[in-house]
């Protein structure tokens, strides 16, 4: 189960994504929003309290630029969202940092791109190893 949500200045990419990823099977939890005026900080909490309880395996975050809407869910203990403009960046945030959230922009990456970089992401094992030593230390930063 995956969650996703936006603000509205990501909302059409949402949409998008949506349809891509229900052609494809993945069950998704939307989270909003309905092409309403919403702020990002409020969307971040829905989604990543999915991720976070186990509810949901891993999320989708769209915002304008994806920058407000990935520094709101990292301030959620247990979610390690990743910003990616690309496939190969969410390829190495989840074999290296085990990244569990996927922000992006809504009016920085397009479609068709934006669903590539989703499909990359949601199929990317963590390879663990000396990369989950160094996750364990990045997430004892949380209490501190």
């Amino acid at each position: 189960m995956i969650a996703i949500g936006s603000d509205h200045g990501g909302y059409a990419l949402k949409c998008e994504l949506v349809k891509h990823l229900a052609e494809q099977g993945v069950e998704l939890v939307d989270c909003g929003c309905n092409g309403e005026t919403a702020d990002y900080p409020d969307i971040a909490e829905k989604v990543c309290a999915k991720v976070a309880g186990g509810e949901c395996e891993k999320a989708i975050l769209i915002c304008g630029t994806g920058i407000g809407i990935s520094m709101s869910a990292n301030k959620i203990k247990g979610i390690r969202a990743a910003l990616c403009t690309d496939e190969y960046s969410a390829k190495f945030t989840r074999l290296h940092n085990d990244a569990n959230v996927l922000c992006m922009g809504g009016r920085v990456v397009g479609g068709g791109l934006a669903c590539n970089i989703a499909d990359v992401f949601l199929s990317t094992e963590f390879e663990g190893g000396r990369h989950a030593v160094r996750v364990d230390k990045m997430m004892k930063l949380e209490g501190k």
